[in-house]
């Protein structure tokens, strides 16, 4: 219900029967993830594969905790969402989900507090102004390729003796600086397109560029993720040109050598067309731009990248058998040829299931523009600091009203009154309890304009969390209060209905 400027007449809101709330956080708007991993934890020796880093894999990023918003096609990471109706609304006004409540001349209860922000590991620098965080699992894998490597040095550069582990250590950091070139190409090109970027984490398998926002068009969509793998290629380049005036025997050649390997393997590997890989994004921009329908190119380049996960299950083991990847048969047998087949099957899981992802975040956006803070909105009354809670109910009865808007003197909105507050005083007690100090002070976060709708009215709530929302029109004047669990149930209804 809507209150026009304190004016005390209702005005046209959403006074229709809810449901029960059943989850009191708010939905976010998309956060898109660029995703560079590498399906191989063993840097290359010369002459052997290396280690690809894939863009857009499958495992799932960590992700700021007081983000509760679903990603965009560059994300494999499915994000909790919150169900809510578009009409969904209590029969009763002064019912609601929580049981706490201040007593008479007690201070209302503080705002539900802030979510700790969940940092990502060690944070190693803000070029371009995104935060760079190496995440704890880096190190296992750090120490992994230092270990496997070094058994490969060990064959190549005998005389190093044990100074070859100082060797491969460098080279695992050196490899993932190549990923975090890869991601700042990633970076700087969403930048460009003014598409926000949260930040570039380096974790367990590659790299992860976070995007917040989808391109606009397929072509920035392609140019997004093309620029990734190209930058590998041009790494690849460098590498190799350095190689040249070098002695290939040589603690340098070698590290020249397996970094111009492991580069070109995770621009071949990202170039694969399927999602969640760059290649698969950039089939995707081809189908949109033919079909001019981006779901069409995420549907087409998800069931790719299934077929390539499963190719990736049984071909990767079975290349590995025959000596195609550089070592006889008779070498890879018995912990080899499990070895191989795990990394296949990690690999598979991966892609699997972060063409599974893409699929349901396409399917997410498509119905975002269905939220409506305007539809949403439940009609509220405005009442003064000293009407108590037994009169502010009855006036939101006799109005058809589902909410209560403290206002000053002059109309003003102070506050809202949360039900959860509301629920906790029983019956008996309603009359000697003031309806403000069941209330919750007004930030500007929010007050949220009835024009939002979608991704845009998702950002809002994300930003700042609350249980309800003052919504205002353009003019500044009331038009009533959005509850967060009616979000949540138009969302998950919404999401229930076929694309």
């Amino acid at each position: 219900m809507d209150v026009s400027g304190g004016s005390g007449q209702p005005r046209s809101g959403n006074d229709e029967p809810a449901e029960p709330r059943t989850d009191p956080t708010a939905p976010g708007p998309g956060s898109a993830q660029d995703q560079d991993r590498a399906p191989d934890t063993g840097p290359p020796a010369p002459g052997d594969s290396g280690t690809p880093a894939h863009g857009d894999s499958g495992t799932t990023p960590a992700r700021d905790e007081n983000d509760t918003t679903p990603a965009h096609d560059h994300s494999v990471t499915p994000t909790p969402t919150h169900p809510a109706g578009p009409s969904g609304h209590d029969t009763h006004p002064d019912r609601a989900a929580a049981h706490s409540h201040p007593g008479p001349g007690q201070a209302p209860p503080p705002p539900p507090p802030r979510p700790r922000e969940l940092r990502g590991g060690l944070l190693m620098g803000r070029p371009f102004g995104v935060p760079v965080y190496v995440a704890p699992s880096w190190f296992l894998v750090a120490a992994l390729i230092t270990w496997v490597f070094g058994g490969q040095l060990d064959r190549v550069l005998p005389q190093l003796g044990a100074a070859r582990y100082l060797v491969s250590l460098f080279f695992a950091v050196a490899f993932y600086g190549s990923v975090l070139v890869h991601e700042l190409a990633h970076t700087v090109a969403a930048l460009r397109f003014k598409l926000p970027v949260r930040r570039i984490q380096l974790q367990f398998l590659g790299g992860v560029s976070e995007i917040e926002k989808e391109a606009e068009t397929p072509g920035r969509e392609f140019v997004l993720a093309f620029v990734g793998p190209l930058l590998s290629l041009v790494l690849g380049g460098v590498f190799y040109l350095a190689l040249q005036p070098v002695e290939r025997g040589t603690v340098l050649g070698v590290l020249l050598a397996a970094l111009m390997i492991s580069n070109l393997i995770v621009a071949a590997f990202n170039l694969l067309p399927g999602l969640p890989l760059d290649g698969g994004r950039m089939l995707r921009a081809v189908v949109w731009k033919i079909t001019g329908r981006a779901m069409s190119g995420t549907v087409a380049a998800a069931w790719v990248g299934r077929l390539l996960a499963v190719s990736v299950l049984i071909g990767l083991p079975l290349l590995s058998q025959t000596g195609a990847l550089g070592a006889t048969a008779e070498d890879n047998v018995g912990m080899g040829t499990v070895t191989d087949a795990l990394l296949a099957a990690i690999v598979a899981a991966i892609i699997w299931t972060g063409a599974g992802n893409s699929l349901r975040m396409a399917r997410l956006r498509e119905h975002l523009p269905e939220l409506r803070a305007r539809a949403l909105t439940r009609r509220a009354v405005p009442v003064e600091t000293a009407t108590s809670l037994a009169e502010a109910l009855r006036r939101a009865n006799d109005a058809g009203a589902r909410a209560l808007v403290v206002v000053d003197a002059h109309g003003e909105p102070l506050s809202l009154v949360r039900e959860s507050a509301i629920a906790g005083v029983p019956e008996h007690r309603r009359p000697w309890v003031s309806a403000s100090s069941l209330a919750q002070d007004l930030t500007e976060g929010m007050r949220v304009c009835a024009e939002l709708a979608g991704e845009d009215l998702l950002d809002v709530l994300r930003t700042t969390p609350a249980t309800e929302y003052l919504v205002v029109e353009e003019t500044g004047e009331i038009y009533g209060v959005l509850s967060a669990a009616d979000v949540e149930r138009a969302f998950v209804k919404a999401m229930a209905r076929p694309s």
